[in-house]
């Protein structure tokens, strides 16, 4: 497998990354608009979302029914994501239709109309879709949680927006926003799969020439600040969704990789410590995971967990310990097995054009270079015991950075006592491993 990588910079000013993959028929071209939901105004909460359904919704020489038409009568697919940092829109098409793909990409996202009768329908469309996740509790404590943690910037404000922030967006506020963030300078392109560099390159000038006149003046975000939180939203469920989250790191730190697999040992897996303790061994719940959450300059290490009212305080205790204790219980063994697991990780997740097409442009957007993955493979085998147990011991080794989220039936004063009881297991658990440390140092 012999992929060669490049950047060229096309004469908007506007940035392409692109990777050429000689062993696959299909390319992945995707436009990134380095602008999500913490780049909104409060008022206007969710419009990043609302903006990539109505780039689909009718152009001036297509119709939304001739957009899916005309992608499917090349056999390729046409789509978008929102996230917090970010707005992407992207085409995967076989190598021979790359000029129709990009010059409907291309239509779409410099030639839309947001016609008003569409941006009506679309409304009622997205209360649904902001329904639907209030009635998916598991997705939905992620929401509460980080509307608490979050203070300073917009990385509390959900990417749906709310009910009353998306009934509040007008046709006029959705072309001042792309006048604001769409600019050359704000976006990269990325592309990956089998095509010709030049005459790609040769593409994306024709038919994305109309970004050149573009200016951003982009609402920046503000310094995103995490603050410990304790929250309950009693709702009649039958489980009880918990999140646990102490702080993490940002996207382009040092530390991402220790970060990786220390989140792997915690509860990356099937063979996480918080899977084999809670699901495997207690019976306690049927879904239980950690992750890590990290963007331009901070970041978090969070843990979910659904389990019945009757299990909640034994799931909290376990997730108390095993989150506090990490640092001092960490082992050659689990190192060695984690870093296994995130390399066939990594590798596997990296043989799509689609996957390579993300990548690159997050690497673009985050480090300003690209990392190959065996780059990526020597800096995790180069981690070492004493920087997975010095990372726990920093982001995971004080009891009052813990925040928590509840959201099921449980009340105020309930959960008041079990916020005292989780402390107190933290408080405990940072005694026992702090007296371990003393004893080997000494």
């Amino acid at each position: 497998m012999n992929n060669i990588y490049s950047k060229r910079t096309l004469s908007s000013g506007v940035k392409v990354v692109m990777e050429r993959m000689s062993h696959v028929r299909s390319v992945c071209v995707g436009i990134w608009v380095c602008s999500g939901s913490r780049n909104e105004d409060p008022r206007l909460s969710g419009i990043s979302h609302f903006l990539e359904h109505m780039f689909f919704k009718g152009t001036k020489k297509r119709s939304a029914r001739d957009i899916a038409v005309d992608m499917d009568s090349i056999g390729g697919e046409i789509n978008a994501f929102t996230g917090k940092e970010g707005t992407t829109y992207y085409i995967k098409v076989l190598d021979e239709y790359i000029e129709p793909g990009v010059e409907i990409l291309a239509d779409i996202f410099l030639n839309s109309t947001f016609a008003e009768d569409e941006i009506e329908r679309e409304k009622s469309v997205i209360r649904e879709e902001i329904g639907m996740v209030e009635d998916t509790p598991d997705e939905y404590v992620h929401d509460l949680f980080n509307e608490k943690v979050w203070s300073g910037g917009g990385l509390g404000q959900p990417v749906l927006g709310t009910m009353e922030t998306v009934n509040a967006i007008t046709r006029d506020d959705l072309f001042d926003y792309v006048k604001s963030n769409y600019g050359a300078s704000n976006i990269i392109i990325s592309c990956a799969g089998s095509f010709d560099e030049d005459k790609l390159i040769g593409l994306l000038e024709r038919y994305l020439g109309g970004l050149d006149g573009r200016v951003s003046s982009r609402l920046e975000a503000g310094t995103g600040i995490y603050k410990p939180e304790r929250i309950s939203v009693k709702k009649d469920l039958s489980e009880v969704h918990i999140c646990m989250a102490v702080p993490g790191i940002s996207q382009p730190s040092d530390e991402r990789y220790v970060a990786l697999l220390a989140n792997t040992v915690l509860g990356g897996g099937t063979s996480s410590r918080l899977f084999q303790e809670i699901r495997e061994n207690r019976g306690l719940a049927y879904s239980v995971f950690s992750y890590l959450s990290s963007y331009y300059e901070t970041g978090i290490w969070a843990l979910y967990a659904g389990t019945a009212k009757n299990h909640l305080a034994e799931v909290l205790e376990i997730c108390t310990k095993e989150l506090m204790g990490l640092k001092d219980s960490i082992s050659e063994d689990d190192l060695e097995r984690a870093k296994r697991q995130v390399k066939g990780s990594v590798i596997l997740g990296l043989e799509s054009t689609s996957r390579r097409m993300q990548n690159i442009a997050s690497q673009e957007i985050y480090y300003g270079r690209n990392i190959s993955p065996e780059e990526t493979m020597r800096r995790i085998d180069g981690i070492r015991i004493d920087e997975a147990r010095d990372f726990c011991a920093e982001h995971a080794g004080d009891m009052k950075d813990i925040s928590l989220a509840v959201l099921g039936p449980v009340g105020k004063k309930e959960f008041a006592g079990m916020v005292r009881q989780t402390l107190q297991t933290a408080d405990t658990a940072d005694k026992i491993t702090s007296s371990r440390r003393g004893g080997r140092e000494a």
